[in-house]
């Protein structure tokens, strides 16, 4: 899928990526590290923090979406399958630390053979 998929008039969309992946905003808000403030006011939806939490999660869930299938097997991957290396951390919780790079990089080296 495309990131747009998140998106709505330019920014990443709470509500966009809550109806794609059948949860709650404040879900997403919670696995983005963010609190539930930055996803209901629309000031916080803009501020680039939030908008930048959001990107990271749709980055890492579209670059594994083709691994699993769909992006609703995706995020479950995001938020509960510890990553070797990682001190049995999710990807979802490197995100909320603001690790995303490092997960990124992650599933870049298993794409590439590097981690099996």
């Amino acid at each position: 899928m495309s990131l747009t998929q998140y998106a709505d008039d330019g920014l990443f969309s709470p509500r966009k990526f809550a109806e794609t992946l059948l949860t709650t905003s404040e879900d997403i808000a919670r696995t983005a590290g963010l609190g539930k403030d930055a996803v209901q006011r629309k000031d916080r939806i803009r501020s680039d923090k939030t908008q930048r939490r959001l990107r990271e999660v749709a980055e890492i869930i579209n670059k594994i979406e083709p691994r699993f299938g769909s992006a609703l097997m995706a995020y479950a991957w995001y938020r509960s399958q510890p990553l070797p290396g990682f001190s049995g951390l999710t990807a979802m919780q490197l995100v909320r630390d603001g690790r995303a790079d490092d997960v990124l990089d992650y599933i870049d080296a298993v794409d590439a053979g590097i981690h099996a």
